[in-house]
């Protein structure tokens, strides 16, 4: 048994708050019976409507997708670009867990399960996700001790993380940088090294917690099992 709103919710209905609101107007019916109490409890043996429809929950499903570059990371784009949705084999209604740039590749999660994705990107979460930038120039010891510490963003302190060169190409005067971060700002990685004056040339996430692209092709993606599933929830 679990409260409506949130029943609701995991069906791909609305957000919790927004089925809060379709309860309290009347919308919602459990066994044909109009219910407008926050906090009724059902279960799936209940029938459940809403405007007349009614709905049901969609079975869990989990993928770990090695996103190209070039895909947008949205369930739909309005320029008619393809998204790590269309990627995914599927009839279920799943959406990607945070997002990657147009331009940047690796590993992605993608689901309908909303409370995992809630957990995950909540702000206090301290997931890390570990990147390789290759960027223009030389990356300093200091730089990188710099970048490790924190810096400045739009008025807000990034949280510690790790910067370290692994490779420097003399030839093409490019550095091969590993990053990792434990925060889901947008264009953080590449707005850190923009702070110091650095161009990423590509970016790639390696890894997304205790998870990476190992068997995995550019543009290939997988199920997650109900272990790792379980750990992604046991992340704080």
């Amino acid at each position: 048994m679990e409260r409506l709103q949130k029943f609701l919710s995991e069906c791909g209905v609305a957000s919790r708050r927004r089925s809060e609101e379709l309860i309290l107007s009347g919308k919602v019916t459990v066994n044909g019976v109009v219910v407008k109490t926050l906090g009724t409890k059902v279960s799936d043996n209940d029938l459940v409507s809403v405007n007349g429809k009614v709905v049901k929950r969609d079975i869990k499903e989990y993928y770990l997708l090695y996103k190209p570059r070039g895909v947008i990371s949205s369930v739909k784009d309005e320029k008619n670009r393809k998204t790590v949705v269309d990627l995914v084999h599927t009839s279920s209604r799943i959406y990607p867990i945070g997002r990657l740039d147009y331009d940047t590749t690796g590993i992605i999660l993608l689901t309908n399960d909303g409370e995992l994705s809630n957990l995950l990107m909540h702000p206090k979460s301290n997931v890390s996700k570990e990147y390789i930038a290759k960027v223009k120039g030389f990356f300093s010891k200091d730089d990188a001790l710099l970048l490790s510490k924190g810096v400045l963003l739009n008025g807000k302190k990034t949280k510690p993380a790790l910067f370290k060169l692994k490779k420097y190409d003399k030839k093409s005067d490019t550095s091969y940088v590993k990053v990792v971060i434990s925060e889901g700002r947008n264009h953080q990685v590449k707005d850190m090294f923009s702070f110091l004056g650095y161009n990423v040339l590509k970016l790639k996430r390696e890894k997304y917690a205790f998870l990476d692209l190992s068997g995995l092709k550019s543009g290939e993606y997988r199920k997650l099992s109900l272990k790792e599933v379980r750990q992604l929830y046991s992340l704080k």
